[in-house]
Parts: C-alpha cells; structure tokens; sequence
C-alpha cells in the first residue's frame, strides 16, 4: 500500500506538491489520469487510441528526450485536447542528484514541453529542490500508483489496485512506457470502464 497510495506522513514530507484534488461539495467525485516516461511510438499511439474510444482526457507527463526523439508525439498529445506536463530531461532521479543539477535537468524538460506542470521521477525529491522547483513549476504527485509498470504484477493486479485505491480526488498514475504497454492494454480500458461506471468524471491537470 506504501507504494499504490502514499501515506499521510509521507506526504507530509512534501508541502505544497498537489497528492489528491477532490471535487467540490456537491459535484460529482473525480479523477486525474496521468501517464509518465513517454512519449513513445511503442505505446503513446495505443493510449490516445484507448482514451479517445472512452472520451477522457489525460496529462501526460513526458521526458524531454523522449519529446526530442518523438516531437511529432508531444504534438499528437496536444491536438488530441490533452495536458502536458514536465518529467525532467533525462528522467533524474532526486537521491542522485544535486540540486542545481537537478533544477537543470528540469528547467531542459519544461522548454521542451512548454508546460509548467512538474513531477518528479519516481515520485521523490530532496527538500531543497521541492523548494527550488516550487519557485516556478506547480508540483504534482500521486494519490494512486498502479504499478503497471512492474513485472511482478499482472494485468488483473494493475485493475485491481485502481479498484481498490480510487477514491475522489485521485491523481492515478500510469505509464506509456515499455515496461507497461503489455498490461496497460488490457488494465487500462477495463480501469477507464470501471471508473465510468463508478461515476467518476474524468479531469486534466492544470498549471
């Protein structure tokens, strides 16, 4: 549960970043889909195929050398009515790098993306660069990982940590990536079926 749905102290450990974005009182319970590590030929096409068979729309937060290799895919993402946010250059992790590398990395990742949204790759940041990053991005984390990218986990497994985690506000991580392609075929349309049903409206990201 540590990794699906993040604890309160540990978001604690991060003041300011966005974790869950409930609806208002009295308007329907919401959700934010969002996709990390792309884009990707091998598997950003297949995403905006599937959300637009559903009509729902996603942030996508990209790596800027996967944006340098496949602009055409950052443009397909826009045109299709979707959200873009910034997953650094190189998909930098915190623990290894210093901050002024790290506000490098990131400041290369958002001119590529043009998008002032922000997250961190795999989910973590040192104090000092949560502080620096919130000087000019909005900080968005996550309310429920899916894990599809593990491959100790099955495509059942993948649908069932979004039934079991979904609550209103949720900001549900997936990922068009290598790892996750092969069960994101099959977990993401039967999760974006069972949210619908559930009566969750779908909502894009913002800076």
């Amino acid at each position: 549960m540590f990794i699906e749905r993040p604890p309160k102290w540990f978001r604690w450990l991060f003041p300011g970043a966005v974790f869950r974005l409930p609806a208002p009182k009295g308007e329907r319970p919401r959700v934010y889909i969002t996709f990390d590590d792309g884009p990707i030929p091998e598997a950003t096409p297949w995403v905006l195929d599937t959300l637009d068979r559903f009509g729902v729309k996603a942030t996508f937060f990209m790596v800027g050398q996967n944006v340098e290799r496949h602009p055409e895919l950052l443009d397909e993402v826009r045109r299709r009515g979707h959200s873009v946010g910034n997953h650094t250059l190189h998909h930098i992790q915190g623990a290894s790098a210093t901050t002024m590398r790290y506000m490098r990395d990131a400041a290369e990742g958002a001119s590529l993306t043009g998008s002032a949204l922000f997250r961190p790759p795999h989910g973590w940041l040192r104090p000092r660069q949560l502080m620096a990053l919130k000087k000019h991005y909005r900080v968005i984390m996550y309310d429920l990982v899916t894990r599809d990218y593990s491959r100790h986990m099955t495509e059942e497994d993948v649908v069932g940590n979004v039934k079991k985690y979904a609550r209103d506000g949720s900001i549900i991580v997936f990922h068009d990536s290598l790892k996750s392609i092969e069960r994101l075929r099959t977990a993401l349309p039967e999760s974006l079926s069972w949210l619908r049903d559930q009566g969750y409206e779908f909502m894009l990201l913002d800076s």
